[in-house]
């Protein structure tokens, strides 16, 4: 029996659906509208589709969008005070400085310049802390997106088998505190755990996030498992065109999986309807009303 196939598309439509309904009443009843800054250095071309994308979507929600492009030399120094602007600004709520950064700014420095109420990427070291110890904090986009498909797909994830596949501090670490939030058994996973298909295979719910492509294969996964890919691999095609594949084999995954991701169209659009989510989230916080339903961790 082929799995179902977990729609990030559908999902993600849904999520931002529920940030519109959100913004449209903090308007109505409050007087107030979210506002997300991006800020971009240098002209990285993948960085630039993906901060036209967020500027787009924030806007089709009723958010304000504030981007600031700066020069690829731009220096330390005025990013800092970029930054420290946006911090003081009222009408801006959430702040997201977009990755990678040219070789000569420190990215570490930056992110934690950023103040930790508007640290809407949740990259901060107060925010991983927070959630860490299982506080109120700002969530990675990514990982949250994943736990939410992962809720509408179980319900309760209470007691489940779970396997993080990578420990990347944006996606792999966070993602376990979540699951571990959620009551799973959680396993961080990586290129150097030893049998690593026999890790994997033990687990109810399995989340590819190494970067590698199509790594995962089909027999790693126990029959009727999640598998949550968030791998973006660009690998060489036929004829000697790119396409886009997860971190897990996606046909032999499928054909024993209960439910999957795709790539694309999985766990991707979810990413920037977070970042959405988080924007609304720190508004009501920092106006002391209660946060949206359905949106947080």
């Amino acid at each position: 029996m082929a799995a179902k196939i977990i729609d990030g598309k559908a999902f993600a439509a849904k999520i931002r659906g529920e940030v519109a309904t959100h913004v449209a009443r903090l308007k109505e009843e409050h007087g107030l509208t979210p506002g997300l800054a991006v800020v971009l250095v240098g002209e990285d071309p993948a960085s630039q589709v993906y901060v036209r994308s967020k500027g787009k979507q924030t806007v089709e929600v009723g958010m304000n969008s504030v981007e600031h492009k700066l020069e690829p030399d731009t220096s330390e120094a005025d990013l800092l005070s970029l930054i420290e602007r946006l911090n003081a600004d009222p009408a801006i709520h959430g702040i997201l400085v977009q990755l990678p950064l040219p070789d000569h700014l420190d990215s570490d420095l930056v992110i934690n310049a950023i103040d930790p109420a508007k640290d809407v990427d949740g990259f901060h070291i107060s925010n991983v802390g927070l959630l860490g110890t299982g506080q109120k904090s700002m969530v990675p986009c990514t990982p949250l997106g994943c736990l939410m498909m992962l809720r509408e797909e179980h319900g309760s994830l209470s007691g489940l088998d779970a396997v993080v596949v990578g420990r990347s501090n944006i996606v792999g670490k966070p993602m376990a505190q979540l699951l571990l939030g959620d009551s799973c058994t959680v396993t961080i996973a990586h290129s150097r755990t030893k049998d690593l298909p026999e890790v994997v295979r033990r687990a109810d719910i399995v989340v590819a996030a190494v970067g590698r492509p199509e790594m995962v294969p089909g027999d790693w996964i126990k029959p009727g498992a999640t598998v949550i890919d968030v791998g973006i691999n660009r690998i060489e095609g036929e004829g000697g065109k790119t396409r886009l594949v997860g971190d897990c084999h996606y046909e032999s995954c499928a054909a024993v999986a209960g439910a999957i991701t795709p790539v694309p169209g999985g766990v991707g659009p979810m990413t920037i309807a977070c970042l959405l989510a988080n924007t609304v989230t720190a508004c009501c916080r920092a106006n002391g009303l209660s946060e949206p339903d359905g949106l947080t961790a």
